[in-house]
C-alpha cells in the first residue's frame, strides 16, 4: 500500500457520516442517572464517616496534650501538693 492509497481510504472514512443516528444518541439512560445517585450516596457516607473519626482523633489527641488525669494516676496527682511550696 503507497501513501496516496492510505490517504484515500482515510479520506473515505472520515467523509462517511455517522451511521447510528437514532433518536436516543447521546442521550443518558436512567442507569446512568442511577450511577450518578449512588456514587453521590457513597461520597457522602464517606464524608460522613471520615468526619466521625476525626472528631475521635482530635478527642484522643487533646486528651494526650492534657496529660495524666486523675483517673488514670490513681487519683493521688490530682491530690497531691508541689513539694517546694508551704502547705496552708
Amino acid at each position: 500500500m503507497n501513501a496516496l492509497s492510505v490517504s484515500d481510504v482515510l479520506i473515505t472514512l472520515l467523509a462517511e457520516g455517522p451511521t447510528n443516528t437514532g433518536p436516543d444518541v447521546g442521550k443518558a439512560s436512567p442507569v446512568g442517572l442511577l450511577v450518578v445517585v449512588l456514587l453521590v450516596i457513597g461520597v457522602f457516607g464517606l464524608v460522613w464517616s471520615m468526619n466521625r473519626h476525626l472528631r475521635k482523633a482530635r478527642d484522643h489527641f487533646a486528651a494526650i496534650e492534657d496529660g495524666p488525669t486523675a483517673s488514670s494516676a490513681g487519683g493521688t496527682a490530682a491530690t497531691r501538693e508541689p513539694s517546694g511550696e508551704p502547705s496552708g
